[in-house]
């Protein structure tokens, strides 16, 4: 496991006071990720949503992800351009739920960073994409590429099946959010070629 940068260090110290806070002060009332119809939604929950976490667990693996993905990706790029990409992942994330919980008339809040953590493994695909990796499950080592393919069709499956309790369109919005952010950074289409 890489040692921990500054921001990435920030962000789990961050998310786990707040999972912390959340024991003992309704947070979800004011910072989860409100559909826009439920009369709850205010305009900064499309961040705040992505410290809050729902459990122990849910907030073990999106530490530990973090950590694992994105510790390097913070020494290659830089705390700017790391936030950055964070914050794009997260608000393409935030921008999918939305449109799901609009679509679907669902009310339920959501919480968790896993829309940012979903950018940063695609990033991680596309940067190093022969790496090894074990997850922990399945317990297959398999290449970043792979890995990535394998992770986002699941979600794509499982959205499609409504399977309850998990906001899988927001992990693939994630991860379209991290994608146009590369591509933006790159002067790729559909974005113009950049002045550095």
């Amino acid at each position: 496991m890489p040692p921990i940068p500054p921001l990435t260090k920030a962000l789990m110290l961050a998310c786990t006071a707040v999972f912390c806070l959340q024991a003992f002060l309704p947070l979800e009332r004011w910072f989860a990720l409100w559909p826009v119809g439920s009369g709850l939604f205010m305009p900064w929950q499309v961040v705040t949503y992505a410290f809050l976490h729902g459990g122990v667990f849910h907030l073990f693996f999106n530490m530990l992800g973090l950590w694992m993905f994105g510790s390097e990706l913070e020494r290659i790029w830089g705390e700017r351009r790391y936030w950055q990409f964070l914050l794009a992942g997260v608000l393409a994330a935030a921008t999918a739920q939305l449109l799901v919980t609009a679509a679907t008339q669902s009310m339920s809040a959501t919480v968790g960073a896993s829309g940012g953590l979903f950018a940063l493994l695609l990033a991680f695909g596309m940067m190093f994409p022969n790496r090894i990796i074990m997850p922990l499950f399945p317990p297959i080592p398999m290449k970043a590429r792979t890995f990535v393919i394998v992770f986002g069709a699941i979600e794509l499956g499982m959205g499609l099946m409504n399977t309850g309790g998990v906001a899988h369109f927001a992990h693939l919005g994630g991860m379209v959010g991290g994608f146009l952010m590369i591509r933006y950074w790159r002067g790729e289409p559909p974005f113009g070629k950049r002045r550095r």
